[in-house]
């Protein structure tokens, strides 16, 4: 069973930065995709942003030019490097990896809490 594992969550004030870290526990060039997640309370759980394994890449339009995904193949990790946090921000952050195609299955991490104060 594939185990991803997130950290790098805390709380920031706003302007400031943090860098989540998604560690999988197989090789990530197994995966068509990783991406990140974001669930606030009361809200539905909203793409933030996805790397595809060609190297492509997505973002909501709230986070555009603010946040960076990446990921290092050697490590098996994936990141979301974000930068100018604002309070909307706060969220628990997950880790997403897909594999397949014709029957795509979802592997997902057990979150990690970003707050952002003003």
């Amino acid at each position: 069973q594939v185990q991803l594992v997130e950290s790098g969550g805390g709380l920031v004030q706003a302007g400031g930065s943090l860098r989540l870290s998604c560690a999988a526990s197989e090789s990530i060039f197994s995966f068509n995709a990783m991406g990140w997640y974001r669930q606030a309370p009361g809200k539905q759980r909203e793409l933030v942003a996805v790397i595809t394994n060609g190297g492509t890449t997505n973002y909501a339009d709230s986070v555009k030019g603010r946040f960076t995904i990446s990921r290092d193949n050697a490590k098996n990790t994936a990141y979301l490097q974000m930068n100018s946090l604002k309070p909307e921000d706060t969220a628990v952050y997950y880790c997403n990896a897909v594999r397949g195609v014709f029957r795509p299955t979802d592997y997902w991490g057990q979150g990690t809490q970003v707050t952002v104060s003003s």
